[in-house]
């Protein structure tokens, strides 16, 4: 979506009416500070101080704050909360949205506001502390509630129904009372987000996950499994047929299917590069669908807002997250989408062009003659840099960890790790400065470091750097030396590809995260910097100026739009394949083994078709036919 159309939607949303429906819940954060315990005098035990704590509407309310979030200025409210502490703190978190809580229903007897409470060790959730478990709801509490809203239903532009706790206020008599209502006011939206009756509103839109959408087709799936993407897509067919009414289906990092009067539709899932917590996506994404409905678009770009919400939202750590227009607008201009990622998981799919070893992943352009090619560096030409994950983890558990590094105990290190890992994994090919910027927020999560020694990624990068440069410098030192040879630093035939490819006056370009005069350096040592002709880029440390990003532009720009067709891009990483993917150049990511320096290396295969690669390769081993793949 273009950025002028995410504005004309958030503009509209301002003057939208919405009510929501629904279980409104009250989540409690209380975060354990044990320099402060000390032994209860009646028990003897060690008391619990709490350093923070943080209350947050959850459920209904989570849906409703991601509404007013996103600038909708008319909500209400209409959900059932108990004469208590919590009822109280829900309602006086609903009054500071702005949000007209006439709808909401407080019933004296038999009813807890349902919360949940949340203890919090270190990083650790304790035993969660559960409210209205035990509710039963009153005739007369259930009509009040009904009452009201239908009082208000002709002047509203949608109604979410929002059910989200077995023990709800969604009894099978409400539930009845409330479609009789979507049948008669069928000129209203209604929209049903419902973990246990998603069938029982017929005439209201639907929104529900994969594993929901196959158990209302009648079809069991365990929970912890994978529902396939052929069985979704059947799956959205037949209960579209049933229900004539537009269904979502959200599939978690495999994006979202719609299906609709216009047929069935898919978006793809967002990557995101650092930690994330899933929880309240979905009430995100409900949230990002409704305004965009409220606001006159139709299905598929209502689903690629709620997309765009969830991906802001799931990236705010220890909260139920929200999205800020201004961040809802910077995700939707410049996504980086989860591309086929059941080929990208499934070697099995894999096809190959003409018995070479490279995979085809979209159809060839038969007439392509490459003009312009740009080179990732690390991995894609060389392997000075093989090896710097194992000290980015290092250097990274030893600044997560701080003092205690050498003696954390095995369960607190290995959960550092845990992360540390799957976030170099996720922010392979970004320029370190940003990682570093990741670095700085996981050691303020982790808390084994005080706020007072806390590093800048600035400080960071610098102690990373010197590890990683000594071994660049022992390394180019056997080259000078003639204990090594250039082939050994570089990926299989990448030289004669080099040197083949300027002489045929192809313009080669190198965009690397690596610090630009390190890469200038290495390329120089290595024997191929003439053959860029002084067109190699790397960061220059600023994390709002990425290299890869820059010189894309700069080659569309220079190369005007009659020449894009013979734009390529050779990497490893998912930054250059992702930005080639959407400027229209061809993207082949190269997955190699950069211990062998030939053969593919599956981590890399799955990361780079999920990022929208056209062709993947392991090395250049095939010269002569990958240059004919080339055109060249």
């Amino acid at each position: 979506m273009n950025k002028q159309l995410i504005e004309d939607i958030l503009g509209k949303t301002k003057t939208a009416r919405i009510a929501v429906v629904g279980d409104f819940c009250l989540d409690v954060y209380w975060f354990l500070n044990e320099s402060a315990s000390e032994k209860s005098l009646e028990t003897g035990l060690p008391t619990w101080p709490i350093g923070e704590q943080n209350y947050s509407l959850g459920g209904a309310g989570n849906v409703v704050k991601n509404i007013q979030s996103l600038g909708c200025e008319n909500i209400q409210a209409y959900g059932i909360i108990g004469n208590d502490l919590w009822g109280h703190k829900l309602k006086q978190n609903l009054n500071q949205l702005g949000v007209n809580c006439a709808g909401i229903k407080t019933q004296e007897k038999n009813w807890a506001t349902p919360s949940y409470v949340k203890p919090y060790k270190q990083q650790n959730e304790l035993n969660r502390i559960d409210f209205g478990n035990f509710n039963k709801l009153d005739t007369a509490t259930s009509n009040s509630l009904l009452e009201s809203l239908e009082k208000e239903l002709q002047a509203l532009d949608i109604v979410i129904i929002n059910q989200q706790i077995e023990n709800s206020f969604f009894t099978k008599e409400l539930i009845e009372k409330l479609s009789v209502l979507i049948n008669k006011y069928s000129e209203i939206t209604f929209i049903v987000d419902s973990r246990h009756n998603s069938d029982a509103f017929p005439g209201a839109l639907l929104k529900i996950n994969d594993h929901e959408a196959v158990r209302l087709a009648g079809i069991t799936v365990p929970e912890e499994a994978l529902v396939p993407r052929e069985q979704t897509l059947k799956v959205a067919e037949t209960l579209y047929k049933k229900s004539n009414k537009t269904i979502f289906i959200t599939r978690g990092p495999r994006g979202c299917i719609i299906v609709a009067e216009d047929g069935i539709k898919e978006i793809p899932g967002i990557q995101m590069p650092g930690k994330i917590d899933t929880v309240g996506a979905g009430d995100s994404m409900l949230a990002g669908i409704c305004v965009a409905l409220a606001s006159g678009q139709e299905a598929l770009s209502s689903a690629s807002i709620g997309n765009f919400t969830a991906a802001v939202t799931i990236q705010k750590l220890f909260q139920t997250g929200t999205a800020s227009p201004e961040e809802l607008i910077e995700m939707g201009s410049n996504p980086n989408f989860v591309w086929r990622p059941e080929l990208a998981e499934d070697m099995r799919k894999a096809r190959y062009h003409n018995q070479t070893e490279f995979e085809i992943v979209t159809n060839l352009r038969g007439t392509f003659k490459s003009s312009h090619i740009i080179f990732d560096h690390d991995g894609t030409i060389s392997v000075l840099r093989e090896g710097w994950e194992l000290i980015m983890e290092r250097m990274m558990a030893k600044a997560v960890l701080g003092e205690k590094f050498e003696s954390a105990d095995e369960s607190l290190y290995q959960q550092a790790l845990g992360q540390i890992r799957v976030f170099i994994d996720r922010t392979t090919g970004i320029q370190t400065l940003t990682q570093m910027q990741g670095l700085v927020e996981m050691v303020r999560d982790f808390g084994c470091v005080p706020e007072n020694e806390l590093k800048d990624e600035f400080s960071y990068k610098e102690i990373y750097n010197d590890a990683l440069m000594e071994m660049v410098k022992l390394r180019l030192e056997k080259l000078r030396w003639g204990e090594l040879e250039r082939d050994d630093f570089l990926i299989k035939n990448a030289f004669p590809l080099l040197e083949y490819l300027y002489k045929k006056g192809v313009k080669l370009y190198m965009a690397s995260g690596t610090d630009q005069n390190d890469v200038v350096e290495e390329a120089a040592a290595l024997g191929y910097a003439d053959y860029f002709e002084g067109r190699i880029y790397g960061a220059v440390g600023d994390v709002t100026k990425e290299a890869k990003r820059q010189v894309l532009d700069r080659i569309l720009l220079d190369i005007g739009d009659d020449a894009r067709q013979g734009l390529a891009t050779i990497g490893d990483g998912p930054i250059e394949i992702g930005e080639t993917q959407k400027r229209g150049g061809l993207s082949i990511g190269i997955a190699s083994d950069e211990i062998r320096r030939f053969g593919l290396n599956p981590g890399k295969r799955k990361r780079l078709i999920q990022a929208g690669a056209d062709i993947i390769i392991p090395d250049y081993s095939q010269l002569e036919a990958f240059i004919s793949l080339l055109g060249v």
